[in-house]
């Protein structure tokens, strides 16, 4: 049995067929902008909440350290540590930074609570991704401290 396509749906999709291939010249040009001024863009302009849903560093968050410390920061009881007010977060960023390239091992205490597990040393991610992630977890899970910049990042690696 042969079918016979409606004669106002064949001439919608002609329609949307020739609007899809207007010429080059007709489409607007658009201009390159770096991720971190993209980033920078949409942080400085969208609400706190938001910002962190889109921050450059969750994305680091999420394939090094959700894992061990979950993805609302809440860690593993007993093992990974929590990463919410109370917890290092809002220590020196300087020490943050060094625990991130030591990694951290042996027993510690958090909020009163003792974990005994060990954290990597991440010291393969550049500076930029440790202090996006740092500014990420700095500004997440309830925490409001400042940023940690990349070259504070860059001076501890070196030792400086």
């Amino acid at each position: 049995m042969r079918r016979i396509i409606n004669p106002l749906i064949f001439s919608i999709l002609i329609g949307i067929l020739i609007i899809s291939c207007q010429s080059n010249s007709e489409k607007k040009k658009v201009e390159s902008v770096s991720t971190e001024q993209l980033a920078k863009e949409i942080s400085e302009n969208m609400p706190d909440q938001t910002a962190e849903l889109v921050h450059p560093g969750k994305a680091v968050y999420t394939k090094y350290c959700l894992t061990c410390h979950q993805a609302d920061g809440s860690g593993v009881p007993g093992m990974h540590p929590p990463l919410g007010p109370g917890s290092w977060t809002g220590n020196d960023p300087k020490e943050l930074i060094a625990i991130m390239m030591k990694g951290l091992s042996g027993k510690i205490e958090v909020n009163g609570e003792i974990y005994k597990s060990f954290m990597p040393s991440h010291a393969q991610l550049t500076d930029q991704e440790i202090a996006d992630v740092l500014t990420y977890i700095r500004i997440s899970f309830g925490n409001s401290f400042e940023p940690v910049d990349a070259e504070l990042v860059k001076k501890v690696r070196s030792g400086r």
